[in-house]
C-alpha cells in the first residue's frame, strides 16, 4: 500500500488475526503476573509474536530504515543515529505504524492488546506512538536510564503503558533492555538525553535510589517476546558490542479517556488537540475494548 496507513483503524493485512471475544480468555494473564507487575514496575518474556511474523516485522525494518523510502516523510522522528558517537549507533525512529502493513496491523495483534488492557485495569486500550530501535553488531550504542512518562507529561492522566517486543534474541552482550524492579513507585523524575549519557539519569536521584541500581534486572528474551512496563520504571539499556544485531520495536498506549495537556503539536506533523480534550481521531486509534469485542 502507498497511503498513510493511518487512515485505516484496523488490520489491513492477514498477519495478524481479528480481535475476538474469546481472545480475551486465550491471552490473559493469571493474577500471579498482574501481582508482579503491580509490586515491580514490569512483566517480561510473553511470547507475542510467532517466527513468521517477527521475521516479515524485520524485513519491514530494513527497508524503512532507508531515508529514500518513498514514504519517509510519515516518520514523527527518524534518526539514523540518535548518539553524537559514530561508534555508538542507535537507529531510532516513531511513526512506522503509518507506512508499512505489519507495524500498522501488529497494534492490534490480540496478544498484546489482552494482556494490555489487563495492565491497565481491564480498560479499553488507545494507541499512544510506536518506536523502532536498532543496535547494530559491534557499535550499538545505550538508550540511558529514564521513564517514558516524563517525555509524555503532554498527556493526562497518567495511565499509559509501554511494550518492548524484540525481533533479534536479547541478551547482556547486545544490549537487552534493563530494568530497575520497583523505581515506578519513586514518583516522576526529569528527563535525560535519551542516547547521551547511559547514567545521566542519576543527577535526579537521591542516594537511596541510587543504591536500587544494584538490583537491576537484565530482560533476556527470545526474538518475538515482549515485556510491559509501568510508565514511571526506570529502565535502558546498554551498548552492544556483540557480532549480532539487536532490533526491537516499541508499542505505547494508554487507556481510553486520556487527554491532552498541552495546546502545542503531540507528534511532529500530527494536528494538536487542543488541552483537556480526549485523545483519539486519526493518530490515536482504538486498539481493543474487554467491553465491545465479541
Amino acid at each position: 500500500m502507498n497511503s498513510d496507513l493511518s487512515q485505516f483503524h484496523q488490520p489491513v493485512s492477514k498477519l495478524f488475526p481479528k480481535l475476538k471475544r474469546s481472545d480475551w480468555e486465550q491471552f490473559a494473564l493469571e493474577p500471579d503476573q498482574i501481582a508482579f507487575f503491580r509490586e515491580n514496575g514490569y512483566l517480561a518474556n510473553i511470547r507475542l509474536l510467532d517466527d513468521a511474523q517477527v521475521t516479515q516485522l524485520a524485513t519491514e525494518l530494513e527497508e524503512i530504515k532507508d531515508p529514500s523510502h518513498p514514504l519517509h516523510h510519515l516518520f514523527y522522528e527518524f534518526h539514523s543515529n540518535e548518539s553524537s558517537n559514530p561508534n555508538a549507533v542507535l537507529f531510532h525512529s516513531l511513526g512506522h505504524w503509518r507506512i508499512t502493513e505489519g507495524f500498522h496491523d501488529v497494534l492490534w495483534n490480540p496478544a498484546f492488546v489482552v494482556v494490555a488492557s489487563q495492565l491497565l485495569g481491564n480498560k479499553a486500550v488507545r494507541f499512544w506512538h510506536d518506536q523502532l530501535f536498532s543496535k547494530p553488531a559491534h557499535h550499538g550504542g545505550v538508550v540511558a536510564w529514564h521513564q517514558d512518562y516524563s517525555y509524555w507529561t503532554r498527556t493526562t492522566p497518567m495511565q499509559h503503558l509501554t511494550c518492548w517486543i524484540g525481533l533479534d534474541d536479547a541478551n547482556r552482550e547486545n544490549g537487552c533492555l534493563c530494568y530497575i524492579p520497583g523505581s515506578h513507585k519513586w514518583g516522576l523524575l526529569d528527563k535525560p538525553e535519551l542516547a547521551g549519557d547511559m547514567d545521566g539519569l542519576e543527577r535526579f536521584l537521591n542516594n537511596d535510589q541510587k543504591k536500587q541500581f544494584a538490583n537491576k534486572v537484565f530482560i533476556e528474551m527470545k526474538k518475538g517476546h515482549g515485556s510491559f512496563h509501568h510508565p514511571l520504571l526506570v529502565h535502558g539499556s546498554y551498548e552492544n558490542k556483540s557480532p549480532r544485531s539487536r532490533r526491537a520495536f516499541v508499542i505505547n498506549v494508554f487507556a481510553e479517556g486520556t487527554v491532552s495537556d498541552s495546546n502545542d503539536t503531540l507528534l511532529e506533523g500530527v494536528p494538536a488537540i487542543s488541552k483537556g480534550n480526549k485523545m483519539e481521531g486519526q493518530f490515536f486509534p482504538l486498539l481493543g475494548d474487554p467491553l465491545a469485542i465479541y
